[in-house]
């Protein structure tokens, strides 16, 4: 069992420069599964942490009425409709699940056959655990094929566990990660100050970049985005989980440098998200 910080030194490990002759599909296909009518920003916001990390192709699984909002959005990510989505095994390096995504049923049993059928890296996010939750899927997250990551606030993690939020906030965060490993057997992000990254072999590890500034709504999906990013691009689930808090934060920190902490918004995080990358790269 190890416990840690995730510091520069760790993640320069794990983000390296890039080959001179790469091409997009070797820096990760990935399928982003979110925004719903009313809440197409997080997609847009997902998508833009997903390519500001590195991703080589992004598409984004939505509701056919939000595809302009999308493109005009982040045009660099092509759309397809959530009714005619292909889950073929060789057709993404990485899922991404949850931003925007709505309360509808459909939403969950997507999300069940992706658990069933998926072998690749799974990242679970705001409504993806919502779904979780309200469908008493905790059992299909421990028996997945999927490599899975989570990313819950304390709120969605009491949700997962089935307890008052009260009680969620009363108990050590590090005892409320572990907590979230023994009930999903997944790699768990609980994000806040000092977010925890623990995981199904009993490390723990806190980051030690981010402010204030990023309690704004939408952080989170940026989040999701990198991570998902991270994944497709090869990055083990813990790896990935690791250097995209930090570089979310970093990002973060870097916003606020520029804009100030009471000014700083998603977009800002998504878009230094690049300049936090190129900075941890020296």
């Amino acid at each position: 069992m190890k416990n840690g910080l995730i510091t520069l030194e760790y993640v320069n490990t794990v983000i390296k420069r890039r080959n001179r002759n790469i091409h997009k599909g070797d820096c990760g296909r990935i399928l982003l599964i979110a925004g719903s009518l009313g809440m197409a920003g997080a997609a847009v916001l997902c998508g833009r942490g997903a390519l500001r990390s590195g991703a080589g192709l992004v598409q984004i699984a939505a509701l056919e009425e939000i595809f302009p909002i999308i493109q005009v959005g982040v045009p660099e990510a092509t759309c397809v409709s959530r009714e005619s989505l292909n889950l073929d095994k060789p057709r993404y390096d990485a899922i991404g699940a949850g931003p925007g995504l709505g309360e509808e049923s459909k939403n969950g049993n997507l999300i069940r056959k992706i658990l069933q059928n998926y072998e690749g890296t799974f990242v679970l996010d705001a409504d993806g655990l919502n779904q979780i939750a309200l469908n008493h899927m905790q059992s299909d997250l421990r028996k997945s094929l999927c490599k899975v990551i989570i990313t819950p606030h304390t709120g969605e993690a009491a949700r997962l566990l089935g307890i008052d939020i009260a009680e969620a906030k009363a108990m050590d965060r590090g005892e409320l990660s572990s907590c979230l490993v023994e009930k999903t057997n997944a790699v768990v992000v609980l994000k806040g100050e000092g977010t925890i990254v623990a995981t199904p072999e009993g490390n723990s590890y806190t980051n030690t970049t981010g402010n204030p500034g990023m309690a704004t709504g939408g952080a989170g999906d940026v989040l999701t985005g990198i991570i998902t990013s991270l994944s497709g691009q090869g990055l083990l689930p813990e790896d990935a989980a690791k250097a995209g808090v930090y570089l979310h934060g970093l990002a973060g920190d870097l916003g606020a440098h520029h804009f100030g902490e009471f000014g700083l918004i998603a977009g800002d995080i998504a878009e230094m998200t690049a300049l936090a990358i190129k900075k941890t790269l020296g």
